[in-house]
């Protein structure tokens, strides 16, 4: 059966302690989670879309001892927007009491949520979008109360660096997105974004504006486990 995507609520109104991850590609067991009130996952669980990460991925999910899990997909979830394995794969997550967002929020102790797994277009894979209107559909639908943001991918000219090499000669190695940037700054409760996709930019960075951006990728350019998990209060 098809998990419903929907606007939930959690009450409360204590601060918030998150651990995020991001870009665990298979490797997630590797990693030492501290202890928090919130897990965040910002996609890429897998490698291909395989369901049997997807489903060890929950089970570990499951085993910790984190009251609040959520998390979104990457481009490498292939074939998780649509056909045979998306119901198979938020049914995984759904069963290990994982909230999933797709363009969708929750509200946790207060803390206002909204994650989206979308990115502008990077080669074949999956949840690409155009960058301008295409892309700037789903940006719109980010709450203007939102706290805590979750995208796969990185805004533009934050933690969005990507390697100088032949492959990218003649690219601008930013690689983030300029619609979601902007969104961004229309956000006047925005408190967090939490987000993964370009591994080389791992890293933590707060701007003027008092807002703190966690590129939480765990793995680096060669999938290898060498960044520990994030953790932020809000």
């Amino acid at each position: 059966m098809e998990f419903q995507l929907e606007q939930n609520l959690i009450e409360g109104n204590m601060s918030l302690k998150i651990v995020a991850i991001s870009d665990t590609h298979s490797k997630h067991r590797e990693l030492i989670i501290p202890e928090a009130d919130v897990i965040v996952c910002a996609g890429d669980i897998s490698y291909k879309g395989e369901l049997n990460i997807i489903q060890d991925f929950a089970d570990w999910m499951k085993e910790l001892p984190i009251k609040h899990k959520l998390s979104i997909f990457g481009n490498h979830e292939v074939g998780m927007s649509c056909g045979k394995k998306r119901p198979k794969a938020l049914k995984m997550l759904k069963d290990a009491g994982i909230i999933y967002l797709e363009d969708s929020g929750v509200e946790i102790d207060g803390v206002k949520f909204w994650g989206s797994p979308v990115q502008p277009r990077y080669y074949d894979w999956e949840w690409n979008r155009d960058r301008g209107p295409d892309i700037n559909y789903h940006w719109k639908l980010i709450p203007d109360d939102t706290n805590v943001l979750i995208t796969h991918g990185p805004p533009y000219g934050i933690l969005d660096l990507v390697e100088d090499s032949f492959e990218n000669k003649g690219r601008d190695l930013h690689q983030g997105c300029e619609d979601l940037a902007r969104r961004i700054k229309q956000l006047p409760e925005l408190k967090a974004h939490i987000f993964g996709h370009l591994h080389l930019s791992s890293g933590v960075y707060k701007d003027c504006a008092n807002i703190t951006y966690i590129n939480a990728a765990v793995c680096t350019e060669q999938y290898r486990v060498e960044n520990e998990p994030r953790i932020i209060n809000v």
